[in-house]
């Protein structure tokens, strides 16, 4: 009895070590369900003194600049789900006294939802569409090329963190998009949407338009043509034009360049006349070991207001991009040089630590 018993438990034990075996031995495919996170994190530290950044808050302090948590599922083949949290410190309201009326504001990092859409790509050839709460078309590529988002967006992504001016460039927005390409060299993308971006609910009946297409005449060489429009009433209109070129026939160096022109028929000066706020980037990033480390430089020209003298503002950024244990940790110290045409206004120097986590 305790033999057939013996000989039971081997043959068990047999059976499972060899389904085991082939189970392990059938080819494995990506999980269907992805979950990732993407965080910019800061050390900053003022290196001038009395210029309009420096002056104006803290010279020396840590802050999370940003943080995404992102859920995509791919239903099958051609159709794909994604859900995006991100989270900034933008003061809250939190309170309001009745009896006297004041109010109560906090910094805590606070979520919101950036993306919630959904994506196919079997309609047309060569093509993705995309219907929701998606990435708008205006800067993606840039910002694809440029490749140091946490480091500084791109030059209308940050136009106004930068120069407090207003140019309708929300990174998402509400509607739907299509993008592909019609051949090996020519690529375009379309987009319908609110124009009031991912973080205002869309208050009037007005859609923004935008087109775009991408040209690849060589390998290694881009231009990029951008056009949007919107109504902003029944008497106003809005709309941007933009170009980029792009080089990239050096082996691990990419050259980029932007420029834009925004025109509001909102935007008047004191007797009347439409003025036109407008920007011009170039940028270098050269891979000196993939994966590992980077140099980066970009200079930005701002111009809020071409109807008055002396409102321009000039940047540079330069840095290093280090990931000394792995690609999904990166330590970039990087300068923020900002001069000013207005002689009475001194430059910004500031220093940034900036800690990339992606997992």
């Amino acid at each position: 009895m305790a033999k057939k018993t013996a000989a039971r438990i081997i043959l068990v034990l047999g059976l499972l070590v060899l389904s085991q075996g082939i189970v392990s031995a059938q080819p494995t495919t990506p999980p269907p369900q992805t979950f990732s996170t993407t965080i910019y994190f800061d050390y900053t530290n003022s290196l001038s003194k009395g210029g309009p950044v420096t002056s104006a808050g803290k010279n020396s302090f840590f802050a999370f600049r940003r943080a995404y948590f992102t859920y995509e599922n791919k239903i099958n083949d051609n159709l794909k789900f994604r859900f995006r949290f991100d989270a900034d410190n933008t003061a809250n309201l939190t309170s309001v006294d009745i009896k006297t009326g004041s109010t109560k504001k906090d910094d805590k990092f606070r979520p919101f939802m950036k993306h919630l859409y959904l994506e196919y790509s079997g309609l047309l050839p060569n093509s993705i569409i995309r219907v929701g709460m998606t990435e708008t078309i205006q800067f993606k590529i840039a910002e694809d090329r440029w490749g140091c988002r946490s480091v500084a967006k791109t030059l209308m992504d940050g136009y106004k963190d930068v120069t407090g001016v207003e140019v309708d460039a929300p990174s998402a927005d509400l509607g739907a998009s299509l993008t592909g390409s019609l051949a090996k060299y020519v690529r375009y993308g379309f987009m319908i949407s609110s124009g009031n971006g991912y973080s205002h609910a869309e208050n009037d009946k007005y859609k923004k338009l935008a087109a775009q297409i991408h040209l690849i005449p060589v390998a290694g060489l881009s231009v990029v043509g951008y056009l949007d429009y919107e109504k902003q009433d029944t008497d106003n209109s809005a709309y941007t034009y933009k170009i980029d070129g792009y080089l990239e026939m050096v082996k691990n160096l990419i050259l980029g360049a932007e420029y834009f022109v925004y025109r509001n028929d909102k935007y008047l000066t004191l007797d009347k006349t439409r003025y036109a706020v407008s920007g011009f980037s170039v940028f270098g990033r050269y891979i000196v070991s993939p994966d590992v480390f980077a140099l980066f430089a970009r200079f930005d020209k701002n111009e809020p207001n071409n109807k008055i003298q002396e409102d321009e503002t000039s940047l540079v950024i330069a840095g290093l991009d280090w990931a000394p244990f792995h690609k999904s940790m990166k330590l970039q110290p990087n300068i923020w040089y900002v001069t000013y045409a207005n002689s009475e206004k001194k430059d910004d120097v500031i220093f940034n630590l900036t800690f990339f986590l992606s997992f």
